[in-house]
């Protein structure tokens, strides 16, 4: 089907609950594939849940870390997956063979790890108090400069095409370097009415379009034109083209990002504010090509879709719903043999039958190909093939663990018996070891925790204050035996 009857003629935002995604334990963050068709869901026991996003079921399970994954990217093509977790490790994986490429060891901890979008042989790491770092993989890297404020609280993205590198500092400087040499093309402050500065919290890019938004902590998104920056220069002053904030009640986005097609945003708020059902809220993705979006709360992986009503009038114009049954009136000459009041085939213009339609060339849907390309990717990963697991094998089924089986029968016999007999689960398949490289950061912190992990316990006094409050007015457990004991004697 094409994608551009899935579109609806109304708006093109999400309405409505539309299920949910149990994960096999607590969800922290989610990513969409380039195509939309897989979900990838970080757990906070170190495992990856691939879902396939159109059956809505789980594609494949990857023990990636032993922490839990705080950030995850797909690379363009969708075979390869980029994830981080508390412990400052990155790994890259191979989506279908479920096993680990390499991974990279860090001194301090990663709030956000992306790869090119083009290339899966570089990605960016952003550490924690730390410059970003531009990374091969091959375990080259090349540290991203900083400003003049050296201030160390970075946040970094890349552009739509990967050509350039934004970066944003706690003291709302941001800066655009090109991916090839590192060269600082472009600078810019972003400042309050008051010209106060404003720390930097994420830079994110549209899908479409050549836009950008800035989320800092004056609680303002806005959102510039990647042109009118360039064009700047150093220390310019671009105009942002959209500022928006929560007026009520003012508080801070935690995370925003673009739809698919780029005409809406969608943010998240702080902690302060809860959802629906009173719930926090984690993540939240936008889906790349439809209304969807999914947001992470308790652990489960929501999904917000449009209210789908039935619209046959679309596909035939002369349809009417009815209500009740009404009794038809037959119109003159409807069911006539002969027509009179037909056009006559003279007055109608020729019949051209020698047009050709062509049926088999396929074009390329606009939504998958970016304006500098003609072709989409043949290669790019799009689904998952699930294999069956067979409990309990018929007789004469090829064993799945014996590969190489002897022809003598009475091996095999005893091989069928025993696997018949005994009720353990089949042997998994080794992993290979992956490769470690540990990145040596000069002036890195070592000892930061990361935000994921640093919440604060309340104090003995706080919970003696909280166990006096709930306990105030209520009898003890010593007085309610005594009470019973009394009773009793009564």
């Amino acid at each position: 089907m094409n994608l551009e009857l899935l579109e609806s003629f109304g708006q093109n935002y999400p309405e409505e609950f539309d299920g949910a995604l149990d994960c096999v334990s607590i969800a922290i963050t989610c990513a969409f594939n380039r195509h939309g068709t897989l979900l990838a869901v970080g757990c906070n026991d170190g495992r990856i849940v691939v879902w396939d996003f159109l059956t809505r079921g789980i594609a494949k399970i990857i023990s990636a870390h032993v922490h839990p994954v705080c950030t995850l990217c797909w690379s363009r093509d969708g075979h390869k997956l980029l994830s981080a977790a508390t412990d400052n490790t990155v790994s890259v994986w191979d989506v279908v063979e479920g096993e680990c490429d390499k991974t990279y060891r860090f001194p301090s901890p990663i709030l956000k790890v992306q790869f090119h979008p083009r290339y899966r042989t570089q990605f960016l790491v952003c550490p924690m108090k730390h410059p970003a770092v531009k990374m091969e993989i091959d375990g080259k890297h090349s540290v991203i400069p900083l400003d003049d404020d050296s201030d160390l609280n970075i946040v970094a993205s890349y552009d739509r095409r990967g050509t350039n590198i934004y970066t944003g500092n706690a003291k709302g400087r941001i800066l655009v370097f090109s991916v090839s040499d590192l060269k600082l093309l472009a600078s810019f402050r972003v400042t309050t009415g008051t010209l106060n500065t404003t720390a930097i919290k994420s830079i994110e890019f549209a899908r479409r379009g050549s836009c950008f938004l800035v989320n800092s902590a004056d609680r303002i998104i806005r959102v510039y034109e990647c042109g009118e920056v360039l064009a700047c220069g150093k220390d310019g002053e671009p105009e942002p083209v959209q500022k928006l904030q929560d007026l009520v009640n003012k508080t801070l986005w935690k995370k925003c990002c673009f739809s698919g097609d780029g005409e809406y945003i969608c943010g998240k708020l702080s902690q302060d504010i809860t959802w629906n059902k009173g719930e926090l809220l984690l993540d939240v993705v936008w889906h790349p090509v439809r209304p969807i979006i999914a947001s992470i709360s308790s652990g489960l992986v929501s999904i917000w879709a449009q209210n789908q009503v039935e619209n046959w009038s679309a596909f035939a114009p002369d349809f009417k719903e009815l209500d009740e049954n009404v009794e038809y009136e037959e119109r003159e000459s409807e069911f006539d043999i002969e027509d009179e009041d037909k056009e006559k085939e003279e007055t109608k213009g020729p019949y051209d039958e020698d047009i050709e339609v062509d049926v088999t060339a396929i074009e390329p849907i606009q939504a998958f190909v970016s304006s500098d390309e003609e072709d989409e990717d043949d290669d790019a990963l799009l689904y998952l093939q699930v294999t069956p697991e067979i409990d309990e094998p018929e007789e004469g089924w090829p064993s799945t663990t014996d590969t190489n089986a002897p022809e003598d029968q009475s091996q095999n016999e005893k091989k069928r018996g025993h696997s018949q007999s005994s009720n353990a689960p089949s042997p998994k398949k080794k992993r290979t070891k992956s490769q470690e490289i540990s990145i040596n950061l000069p002036n890195a912190p070592s000892e930061e925790i990361h935000p994921l992990l640093n919440v604060k316990k309340p104090t003995d006094k706080n919970q003696q204050k909280k166990v006096s409050r709930t306990n105030k007015g209520k009898p003890s457990k010593s007085e309610k035996s005594k009470h019973k004991y009394r009773s009793d004697e009564i």
